[in-house]
C-alpha cells in the first residue's frame, strides 16, 4: 500500500491540478465528520443534534460542503471526456460516451454495488431471524440514505457530454440558464403554489453547480470574490426574507427543506462555497505541492468512496455496541454528551478504517479505452438511468421491512428495496457492457 501510493504520487504529471484532488478528499471527509457529529442517538432512537440545538444550524453554511464535491465532479468530468475524445482515432461519439460513462462510474459503482449486496444480505438474514427492531431497524433504514448523493452524481456524469457542449458554446450563459431555471421553479412553487415542480430542482440546482466545475476547468472563474460574496449575500437574503430555512441540510419534521428537493437558497450556498474554495486555490495548491501532503491525498482518494459508503455503518455500529454493553448514552448536547464526542468519533473512524481494509479492493479502477464501434450509447444511457433510479429508490426505501414488502414513492412510482436493487444492478451491468 505504502509503496504503491508513493509510486502513484511520484508519477503524477506536472500538469495535474492537485488542488482539485485535495478538494475532493476534504469535501467527502467533511461530510463524514458532519454525519458523525450530527447523530444524536439515545436509547429511545436516533435524532439530529441540529434539531436539539437550533443555533448550530448556522454551521451548515460552512459544513454543508457537498456542492464543492459536485463542483469538483464537473471539473474532472470535463477533463476526462475531452481526454477520451482526443484518444478515439476513428471512434464514434456513441462509443466515446459509453466508454466515458464506464470510466467515470467504475470506481463509483463497484464499491456501491458491493455495499448494496452486503447490506441486502445482512438485512434479509436479520429479519428472517426475527430482528429488525430498535436501533437495528433504524440502522436498516438509515445506512442507505447517503446513496442519494450517488444517484445525483450519476445524473451529472450522464449529462456531462451535452452540457459540456452547451458550455463550449455559451460559457457562463449555460450556467445562468440552469440557475434561472432553478429560480423559476422556486417562484412557481412558493408564489404560485404549483405542485410537484420542485422536484425539477434536483436536476437544475445540482447541474448548475456541476456547470461551475466546467468553468473552473477552463480557468473562467476569474473573480471568485464576486461568487463568494454574491452567493453568500443572496443566500442570506433568501433565508431572511423568503420561505427558506436556516439549515442547509435537511431537518426532521421541517415543512420546507433546502436539500430535498434543493432550493435556490442551496444553489446560492453552493455558489458562495465555490467562490470560497477558488479564493483559497493559491495557498491550497502550495500545500498539496508538498510531497508528504500529496501522498496523503493520493492515499485518501484511493479509498474515499469506500469510506463514504461505510461510515454510517461504522457510526451506528459504535452506538449499537455501546447499547449492548450498557455504556451510558447521555442526553444530546449536554456536557457529558460533548465529552463523549471525541471518543465516539475516534472509534467510528477506527471501525471505518477496518471496513475500508475489507472492501477497498473494489474501488480499484481498470483502464478504459474508447472503442471504435457505434450504437453503445443508448445501452449506456439506459444503464445509467436504471442505476440512478435504483440507487435513489434504495436511498428512500432502505432495507427495513424487507419481508413486509415496504415501499417508498420514487417520483410517481412506489418502489421496494428488492426492485431498487434489481434496477441498480441491471443498470450497472448495462453500463459495463456498453463501455467495453
Amino acid at each position: 500500500m505504502g509503496s504503491s501510493v508513493r509510486e502513484l504520487a511520484g508519477a503524477t504529471p506536472a500538469t495535474r491540478d492537485r488542488y482539485v484532488d485535495l478538494l475532493r478528499v476534504a469535501s467527502l471527509g467533511t461530510v463524514v465528520l458532519g454525519h458523525w457529529l450530527m447523530a444524536a442517538v439515545t436509547s429511545d432512537g436516533v435524532g439530529n443534534l441540529l434539531a436539539v440545538v437550533p443555533g448550530l444550524q448556522l454551521l451548515t453554511w460552512v459544513l454543508q460542503i457537498m456542492p464543492v464535491f459536485f463542483f469538483v465532479g464537473g471539473f474532472s468530468h470535463a477533463l476526462s471526456y475531452r481526454s477520451l475524445l482526443r484518444k478515439r482515432p476513428g471512434g464514434s461519439t456513441d462509443s466515446v460516451y459509453a466508454a466515458f460513462l464506464r470510466a467515470r462510474l467504475q470506481r463509483l459503482l463497484r464499491p456501491t454495488m458491493v455495499f448494496v449486496l452486503v447490506w441486502g444480505a445482512a438485512a434479509l438474514i436479520v429479519q428472517l431471524l426475527g430482528g429488525g427492531g430498535g436501533l437495528t431497524g433504524v440502522t436498516l433504514r438509515l445506512v442507505t440514505q447517503p446513496l442519494w448523493f450517488i444517484g445525483i452524481y450519476l445524473a451529472m456524469v450522464a449529462f456531462t457530454p451535452p452540457l459540456l457542449k452547451l458550455h463550449g458554446r455559451y460559457g457562463w450563459g449555460a450556467f445562468a440558464a440552469l440557475a434561472g431555471a432553478a429560480a423559476a421553479v422556486d417562484v412557481l412553487r412558493f408564489a404560485a403554489g404549483v405542485p410537484y415542480l420542485e422536484f425539477l430542482n434536483f436536476a437544475f440546482v445540482w447541474l448548475a453547480v456541476h456547470q461551475l466545475g466546467f468553468l473552473g476547468a477552463d480557468g473562467r472563474i476569474r473573480r471568485p470574490v464576486l461568487l463568494a460574496g454574491g452567493g453568500l449575500a443572496a443566500a442570506a437574503a433568501l433565508v431572511a426574507l423568503g420561505p427558506y430555512p436556516l439549515s442547509m441540510v435537511g431537518m426532521p419534521g421541517e415543512r420546507i427543506s433546502n436539500m430535498a428537493p434543493p432550493t435556490l437558497a442551496l444553489l446560492c450556498h453552493g455558489i458562495w462555497l465555490v467562490g470560497a474554495v477558488e479564493l483559497l486555490r493559491a495557498p491550497g495548491s502550495r500545500l498539496v505541492a508538498r510531497p508528504r501532503v500529496w501522498r496523503t491525498v493520493v492515499a485518501a482518494n484511493g479509498i474515499a468512496m469506500t469510506a463514504f459508503l461505510w461510515h454510517l455503518t461504522a457510526m451506528l455500529g459504535v452506538y449499537g455496541a455501546m447499547l449492548a454493553l450498557d455504556v451510558p448514552l447521555p442526553e444530546p448536547a449536554t456536557g457529558a454528551w460533548w465529552a463523549q464526542v471525541p471518543v465516539r468519533i475516534a472509534v467510528a473512524a477506527g471501525v471505518t478504517a477496518a471496513l475500508v481494509a475489507v472492501f477497498r479492493t473494489f474501488e480499484r479502477r481498470a483502464p478504459v479505452v474508447p472503442g471504435r464501434g457505434a450504437g453503445s450509447a443508448p445501452v449506456a444511457a439506459l444503464g445509467v438511468t436504471l442505476t440512478l433510479l435504483g440507487v435513489l429508490g434504495l436511498s428512500m426505501v432502505g432495507y427495513g421491512g424487507l419481508l413486509e414488502g415496504h415501499t417508498a414513492l420514487l417520483i410517481a412510482v412506489r418502489v421496494s428495496a428488492p426492485a431498487a436493487v434489481a434496477m441498480a444492478l441491471g443498470g450497472w451491468l448495462l453500463v459495463e457492457r456498453a463501455g467495453r
